[in-house]
């Protein structure tokens, strides 16, 4: 309403200044005289103006026709289209100038006025290639999702503009939570444009969350193909799909199949932790103990991790825990001063009943990086030592308020993961756990201060001393730290 009556101002002012301009140009005395052919013509102020636009009309209308004049000859020349794209020059302009300002309208947010936009160029362009996209787009930021979705389909029918309508419709069903259709639409969009490293990441991420692990593998061979991923981590990432499709070694019937994927996964990559577990556990089954500690040591000398002293641990499992110090001192000298070597030899030292060694081994660790675990094997220790119950109860009270120490945490969203899985369970990105100290660490016990009564009371009604051997099974049952796994429950 205020907006019509604003164009209704502006119009009477518009009248209202011609006619006073008018009135001007009649009250002036002055004009133009024109000598042609020796007749002399006089025009006043106001016939003057008017000759002048009738002159400039006349000049419009003789180009318009000299155009008209240059396209028939075109024509008559043999340019089928040339009188078309005479007539059709009017349309074009208004058409992309449309255009022009439907794409601003989407830069600013304006969806509504977008969408008016892409209609007013599709009715003079007709081309929908050019507006299609424009419209899919309008309507996705206007919340007009089926408005979307049609022109989406739209752009199906073009083979030039195919690719862009399967991307839309792949990313509407995303949004809509339905990723199996979204799988299947990546896979077309990426045999139409398989460079399209958007469309190749999104259909990693969709084939990891559905584990299926062959499709991503061949996913991301193309990656690697098309220049999109450096070859150290297509290696890494190869390596953690072959170690996701032998995940179920350990399980009762694991196939031959699945032993040699293990290896395969540790042969891409030496390093990586659940993949040595896994082929040195393949070796073992295969009764090639050698090769199971080969791939065990090279890892520990990457990274030491619980999970290697394990499977190192069942190369020989019906040993003595004396025996087991020995053959673990071949990992102890790769990585001598790492905390977790500390920690496992501790552990076995403890087994063994060679507490003062055990002592030695664990160093300052207790103090320096005290986490549940180191916390737990100094309750061990001094109970192992024969020390009173009130040194132990406050290690074991430590221990219970302790942080849990290094822990699998997804790099993306900093969730923490009680075990490897190659997708993160939080926000279902792809290869993103490593093995660190969360940034807000995690207390060993959520129940701690519920617990601490119960083992202190325990404590104090053992009037007789157990063998050194049932304290520390006792109190590696009772503390937090149980949940790390040690390298003695293999024996």
């Amino acid at each position: 309403m205020l907006w019509s009556l604003i164009k209704i101002l502006v119009f009477v002012a518009i009248v209202a200044a011609m006619a006073f301009g008018a009135g001007l140009l009649l009250e002036t005395s002055h004009g133009v005289q024109i000598t042609v052919a020796g007749t002399e013509y006089t025009l006043g102020a106001l016939q003057s103006v008017i000759a002048l636009g009738v002159l400039l009309v006349v000049l419009w209308i003789a180009l318009k026709l000299a155009s008209l004049l240059v396209a028939t000859l075109k024509f008559l020349n043999g340019d089928e289209t040339a009188l078309s794209r005479y007539f059709d020059k009017g349309r074009e302009r208004k058409g992309y100038q449309a255009l022009a300002d439907g794409l601003m309208a989407l830069a600013s947010g304006e969806g509504r006025l977008a969408m008016a936009k892409a209609a007013r160029a599709e009715k003079y362009l007709q081309s929908p290639e050019l507006t299609g996209l424009l419209t899919a787009q309008a309507a996705e930021q206007a919340g007009d999702t089926r408005k979307a979705a049609e022109a989406y389909k739209g752009l199906l029918t073009n083979p030039t503009t195919r690719f862009v309508g399967v991307r839309g419709i792949m990313k509407q069903k995303l949004s809509e939570g339905d990723d199996e259709t979204a799988r299947k639409l990546a896979e077309k969009a990426l045999a139409l444009r398989p460079k399209s490293e958007d469309v190749q990441d999104t259909l990693l991420k969709l084939q990891a969350q559905a584990q299926d692990w062959a499709g991503a593998r061949e996913t991301l061979t193309t990656k690697l193909k098309t220049g999109t991923l450096p070859r150290d981590v297509f290696k890494r990432r190869d390596a953690v799909l072959a170690l996701s499709s032998a995940k179920d070694i350990l399980e009762e019937g694991a196939s031959l199949e699945q032993q040699e994927q293990a290896i395969e996964a540790n042969r891409l990559s030496p390093d990586l932790v659940p993949a040595a577990a896994m082929a040195a556990r393949a070796y073992i089954a295969k009764g090639k103990k050698r090769n199971a500690a080969k791939v065990v040591k090279k890892a520990w000398d990457a990274q030491p991790h619980p999970e290697l002293a394990h499977a190192f641990a069942e190369i020989e499992a019906a040993e003595t825990p004396a025996q087991r110090v020995t053959r673990f001192a071949q990992l102890s000298r790769l990585k001598p001063e790492h905390d977790e070597t500390r920690l496992v030899m501790a552990e076995l030292h403890i087994v063994a009943e060679d507490f003062p060694e055990a002592r030695r081994v664990l160093g300052d660790l207790p103090e320096r990086a005290p986490d549940a675990r180191a916390i737990t094997l100094m309750a061990a220790i001094e109970r192992g030592e024969g020390g009173s119950d009130a040194v132990v109860q406050g290690w074991l009270a430590r221990a219970l308020s302790a942080p849990r120490g290094p822990q699998w945490v997804c790099g993306n969203c900093h969730n923490v993961h009680p075990e490897w899985t190659p997708v993160c369970d939080h926000c279902s990105s792809f290869d993103t756990l490593s093995w660190k100290t969360p940034e807000s660490p995690e207390i060993a016990s959520a129940t701690g201060a519920q617990m601490l009564p119960l083992i202190v009371g325990a404590l104090q009604d053992k009037r007789e001393e157990p063998e050194e051997a049932e304290v520390v099974e006792e109190t590696a049952a009772e503390a937090p730290a149980a949940e790390t796994p040690q390298p003695e429950e293999a024996k």
